[in-house]
C-alpha cells in the first residue's frame, strides 16, 4: 500500500554541513595568508587563523542549535494553536448541537411529564454522541431542566388556583342564574319586576363570562355544556347577551346552519369576547356589524366596528398575543391591566381549531374574522336555543354542586308573594258636610 505524503520542504540540515563551509573557507584563507607573508610571520598568522576558525565553528554550531530550537518551538506552538482551534471548533459544534437538538428534545420530554432525572437518562441512552458529553455540560443541562421543571410546576399550580377560583364563581353564577330564571317565571306578569330581573340576569351573565375567561386562561374548558345543537343565529344572539352594549350589535346575513352541542359554549364565548372588544374600543354612537357566511373551510363570522383602525404595530401586537395564547400564554405575560379578550380567543382557538385574523374594516375600524371549522357545524335539526328565557335555553353545568355547598346555598322553595304592607284601600267614605 502506497502512502501519499507531501514532499519534504524543510529537512533538518546536519551540523557538519553547516560548519564545514565556513571552516574550509577560513582554513583556506589562513593557508593563503601564511603563504603570502614572510616566513617569520607565518606562525602567528596560522595561530590567528586557527583561533578564528575555531571561534567561527563554535558560533556556527551555537547558531545552528538555536535555530533548530526555535524551529521546534515554532512547530510546537503551531500544533498547540491548531489543537486549540480544533477544540474551539468542536466546542462550538457541540454547543450548537446542544442548543438545537439536545435541549429542545429534553424540554419536550420534560413537558410530557418526565422528571429531570428521567429526561437525562433518556437523552444519554438515546444518542451515542451524548454519552461522551463532559460532566460539566451534563450538570448544566440538568440544572436548566430543574429550573424549567420548577417554573412549570409553579405555573401549573397558579393556573390550577385560578381555575379553582373561577369554578367557584361559576358555581355561584350558575346557581344565581337558576334562581333568577325561577323568579322570571314567577314574576313574568309584572313588567317592572321582570325588567329589573332581566337587568340582574344580564349582569350575572357578564360575571359568568369573566369567570369563564379566567378558567380558559388557566387551561380549563368551559364549564357549561349544551346537550343539543343550536342554530348559529341563536349562538350569536347568546354571545350578544354576554356583553354590556349589546344594543349596538346588528346581525346581517347569518348562515342557516347549526353548531353541535359540544362546540356551542366555546363559540359563544369567543364571539362574546370579539364583540366586547368591538363595542369597547369604538365610539358609542357607532354600530357593530356581524355577518356569517359559508366558506370552503366552514363558517366565516365577520365582526366589524366603526372605531379607530389598528396601526401595523397594534395589529402585530394583537396577532402576537393571539399566537402566544395559542402556544400557551403565561399569566405573568398579561401585565397589570390585562386585555383578556385576545388571550381568551387565542386559547379557545387552540382548543377547538378556530382561526382568527384581524384586518382593517370598511367602516374605518377593525374587522375580526373567526373561521369555524366544519367539524363544529351540523345541518340536522337544532332544537336548542342559546338566547332568551325558557327551558330550552338552559345549558347543563359540569360543576359538582355537592362539593360547593359551603359556597353556594342550596335553593329553597319558592316563597309565596308577600302581601302588601301599605294601607288597605276601602270603600270611599261620604264627603263630610
Amino acid at each position: 500500500m502506497v502512502r501519499v505524503e507531501s514532499p519534504p520542504t524543510d529537512r533538518e540540515v546536519p551540523v557538519v554541513r553547516v560548519v564545514l563551509l565556513p571552516v574550509v573557507l577560513l582554513l583556506g584563507a589562513t593557508a593563503a595568508g601564511s603563504a603570502l607573508v614572510a616566513p617569520a610571520a607565518r606562525i602567528p598568522v596560522a595561530v590567528c587563523g586557527a583561533i578564528t576558525t575555531l571561534v567561527v565553528a563554535v558560533l556556527t554550531v551555537a547558531l545552528h542549535r538555536a535555530r533548530r530550537a526555535t524551529r521546534v518551538q515554532r512547530a510546537e506552538h503551531e500544533q498547540r494553536i491548531a489543537y486549540l482551534e480544533h477544540r474551539i471548533h468542536s466546542h462550538d459544534a457541540e454547543t450548537v448541537r446542544l442548543t438545537k437538538e439536545v435541549m429542545p428534545a429534553a424540554i419536550r420530554r420534560l413537558r410530557v411529564g418526565n422528571s429531570p432525572d428521567e429526561v437525562m437518562r433518556d437523552i444519554v441512552d438515546a444518542d451515542a454522541a451524548n454519552r461522551h458529553l463532559p460532566k460539566a455540560l451534563r450538570e448544566q443541562i440538568y440544572q436548566v431542566l430543574e429550573v424549567i421543571d420548577n417554573e412549570e410546576a409553579r405555573r401549573d399550580s397558579a393556573q390550577r388556583a385560578f381555575v379553582s377560583v373561577a369554578r367557584r364563581v361559576q358555581a355561584i353564577v350558575h346557581r344565581q342564574a337558576s334562581e333568577l330564571r325561577e323568579m322570571e317565571d314567577h314574576y313574568g306578569r309584572n313588567p317592572e319586576v321582570f325588567d329589573d330581573l332581566l337587568r340582574i340576569d344580564h349582569g350575572t351573565a357578564l360575571i359568568g363570562r369573566l369567570a369563564d375567561s379566567i378558567a380558559v386562561l388557566g387551561g380549563a374548558r368551559p364549564s357549561r355544556q349544551w346537550p343539543k345543537p343550536v342554530p348559529l343565529f341563536s349562538v350569536l344572539r347568546g354571545a350578544m347577551s354576554r356583553i354590556l352594549e349589546y344594543q349596538r350589535v346588528d346581525l346581517h346575513s347569518i348562515a342557516k346552519v347549526a353548531i353541535v352541542g359540544t362546540s356551542v359554549e366555546p363559540l359563544i364565548h369567543a364571539c362574546a369576547e370579539l364583540l366586547d372588544n368591538a363595542t369597547r374600543y369604538s365610539p358609542p354612537q357607532t354600530r357593530v356589524h356581524v355577518t356569517a357566511v359559508e366558506v370552503q373551510t366552514g363558517i366565516a363570522i365577520e365582526i366589524e366596528d366603526g372605531g379607530v383602525s389598528l396601526s401595523e404595530e397594534a395589529r402585530a401586537r394583537a396577532e402576537n398575543m393571539l399566537a402566544q395564547a395559542q402556544a400557551g400564554i403565561n399569566m405573568n405575560d398579561l401585565g397589570e391591566s390585562p386585555r383578556l379578550g385576545m388571550a381568551v380567543v387565542g386559547r379557545l382557538s387552540r382548543m377547538y381549531q378556530l382561526q382568527v385574523s384581524l384586518r382593517q374594516s370598511a367602516y374605518g375600524g377593525v374587522r375580526a374574522v373567526l373561521i369555524v371549522p366544519r367539524e363544529m357545524i351540523t345541518t340536522g335539526p337544532a332544537p336548542g336555543i342559546a338566547h332568551g328565557i325558557g327551558a330550552t335555553s338552559r345549558p347543563t353545568s359540569s360543576l359538582d354542586m355537592s362539593q360547593l355547598q359551603h359556597v353556594v346555598p342550596p335553593p329553597g322553595k319558592r316563597k309565596p308573594k308577600p302581601a302588601a304592607t301599605g294601607p288597605v284601600p276601602s270603600v270611599a267614605a261620604p264627603a263630610p258636610t
